[in-house]
């Protein structure tokens, strides 16, 4: 007889074909499983105007991405795929009130998040300004927390981002020093994420010959951190020129904020090349891969060594790597005609789930792509409703997405009963679209949800074209074993 199940149709269609990449990693190796290879992409993968002085970061499923605006605004934008973000809409996530913006900076504190950005108001000194996010949400909505004030007398202060080091924040920024003028890379304690507890000290000035083409500057710091070990990287002469590039300091111990703690490498480790058509890349910043195991960098570049500060520079990413040593390998800067692929665990190619019991696959029911559509079973097909993509999300979950619909498997209303419905709806990376993957060792696996901790089954044991999926106590049997391919 049919175990007495109830409804919820569609999460299971989404979960299964998504994670039908991931499966045989997933069950074989206990760490973070990855994707199907993801998808190729070019640079650059955010085009002019607003696109120079980026931060990238990836969060619970989607790359967000802020720059230079070239206006009083800070705006942001985010895509499940480097790729997507070149074409992504934008949003304008704070008004600043400012003349003009530069140098958006993303970071979580706690579980909020903050933008630091330098704002020019009425020819003033360039500062750095704080908003806060009420939420967990990178887009917002943000409050304005005022001006962290880094530098004595109202002082410039730009380029700001933060380092966490050894249970603490602290403020990196660049300014111009008392004692030469030279513009320089500082540092100052946080007591909140909108406070300081002191003025910047500075770490680092532009001295070496390298730091002085086109102008003496060190701006951009960006921290990196990798077993156990801290950087600073930052740019290094002025934007004007081709000749802007990475330099990095190298964190040995100690007082974070006395210049005595930092050793600067004694050469650029990023700059300019020519043969690829790519002049003055620097104000970068790093992010991981979805799965977690990459480490790239994104920076802005020209195309021209005639190109300077404007509106020419567009944002480009790649890889880096280590050095035996332990120190970062930025590499060379690849050209715009260079095929890459993209991060490891980005949705690649797409599979379909197809349940062992019913032999039906999971099928974005009436080709439907708005918020709420179904998930049913139907024969299986070559066809786009059928096409599931797998992107990992936090923790070893993932988020199931479909080609045609373009909208995540979701547990309906958050439910937590056995009989709970699914349905698709637009992606967030929250906890009722974050699916567990568990291989039974016979090319099937269950698709666990994480809100409810039931399993995608095959209601009513159907076996007609248009069957439902629901959620239902996990217990192994056909009805919620699916195969991925």
């Amino acid at each position: 007889m049919n175990p007495p199940h109830t409804f919820a149709r569609r999460a299971t269609a989404v979960l299964s074909a998504l994670l039908v990449s991931l499966f045989m990693i997933v069950v074989v190796n206990p760490s973070p499983a990855s994707a199907a290879p993801g998808p190729t992409f070019t640079n650059p993968v955010v085009d002019t105007p607003n696109s120079a002085d980026p931060t990238l970061l990836y969060y619970n499923g989607y790359y967000y991405y802020v720059a230079t605006t070239w206006s009083s605004d800070v705006v942001m934008r985010r895509a499940t795929t480097i790729s997507g973000l070149r074409g992504a809409a934008e949003q304008v996530v704070v008004h600043t009130g400012g003349t003009a913006m530069w140098a958006p900076h993303l970071e979580m504190l706690g579980n909020k998040w903050y933008l630091y950005y330098s704002v020019e108001q009425a020819g003033g000194a360039r500062r750095t300004h704080v908003s806060e996010s009420s939420g967990t949400d990178p887009l917002g909505p943000y409050t304005d927390r005022g001006i962290l004030n880094l530098m004595p007398d109202n002082g410039w202060a730009i380029d700001a981002a933060v380092l966490k080091l050894n249970g603490a924040n602290y403020m990196m920024f660049s300014a111009f020093a008392a004692s030469d003028g030279l513009q320089s890379l500082y540092i100052a304690p946080l007591t909140n994420p909108w406070t300081a507890g002191a003025y910047g000290t500075r770490i680092s000035a532009p001295k070496l010959a390298w730091e002085l083409q086109d102008g003496a500057v060190n701006e951009g710091p960006f921290a990196l951190q990798h077993n156990g070990r801290t950087f600073i990287t930052y740019s290094a002469s002025h934007c004007n020129g081709p000749n802007y590039k990475l330099g990095m300091l190298t964190y040995g111990g100690g007082d974070p904020l006395a210049a005595a703690s930092w050793t600067k490498t004694a050469n650029p480790i990023f700059q300019r090349n020519d043969a690829a058509g790519v002049f003055a890349p620097g104000h970068h910043s790093f992010f991981t891969s979805p799965d977690g195991t990459e480490t790239w960098i994104a920076y802005h570049a020209n195309s021209s060594a005639s190109q300077g500060c404007g509106t020419t520079r567009t944002t480009r990413v790649q890889k880096i790597s280590w050095n035996a040593d332990g120190t970062p390998d930025l590499g060379t800067p690849v050209s715009t005609s260079t095929v890459l692929a993209a991060p490891s665990g980005e949705a690649g190619t797409p599979v379909g789930v197809r349940s062992q019991y019913s032999n039906l696959c999971l099928d974005d029911y009436n080709w439907v792509t708005t918020p709420g559509a179904e998930v049913r079973q139907w024969t299986c097909n070559d066809a786009a409703v059928q096409d599931w993509y797998l992107t990992p999300v936090a923790d070893g979950y993932y988020q199931l997405s479909n080609s045609h619909s373009g909208l995540c498997l979701d547990d309906k209303d958050w439910a937590t009963a056995a009989g709970s419905p699914v349905q698709q709806w637009t992606c967030n990376g929250l906890a009722p679209q974050q699916w567990q993957v568990t291989a039974l060792g016979n090319g099937y696996s269950t698709l666990k949800n994480r809100t409810s901790g039931l399993c995608l089954d095959d209601y009513n044991w159907a076996t007609t074209p248009g069957s439902e999926v629901r959620q239902w106590t996990c217990n192994g049997l056909a009805t919620q074993q699916w195969q991925l391919s």
